[in-house]
């Protein structure tokens, strides 16, 4: 019905960059909420940023001031711009929207992609 894609995973270096993507698709009335969220092995998933439809941004303290969080409403797809990155920042990133579809509007359901994985080497 809906899916969320996510690329853009990778190895790289402590220090380098990396961006990641996730495309929505299906029967997609509107997206509300779009976020990403993290899972390292042996821990829980945490939220690392999230973003509204108006542009509205929040951050993981951890994250604050090296990642960017933002949006592309007309192509569905969120985006996360990873600086500086540390080997603690080594994890499976999800993608998570509420989405209002065409079959049950009024309704808001929560989406997650696949995930993609990030590690970071020191």
């Amino acid at each position: 019905q809906v899916q969320l894609v996510e690329s853009g995973g990778g190895l790289v270096q402590a220090g380098g960059s990396l961006r990641l993507s996730c495309a929505a698709s299906g029967s997609i009335f509107s997206i509300n909420y779009m976020g990403w969220y993290r899972q390292a092995p042996g821990k829980q998933r945490e939220l690392v940023a999230e973003i509204t439809s108006g542009g509205s941004t929040n951050y993981a303290g951890s994250v604050k001031g090296r990642f960017t969080i933002s949006r592309d409403n007309a192509k569905k797809t969120v985006y996360l711009q990873m600086n500086s990155l540390k080997p603690e920042d080594t994890a499976v990133y999800y993608c998570n929207a509420h989405v209002t579809t065409v079959q049950a509007m009024g309704t808001m359901f929560s989406f997650w992609g696949q995930g993609t994985q990030v590690t970071v080497s020191s």
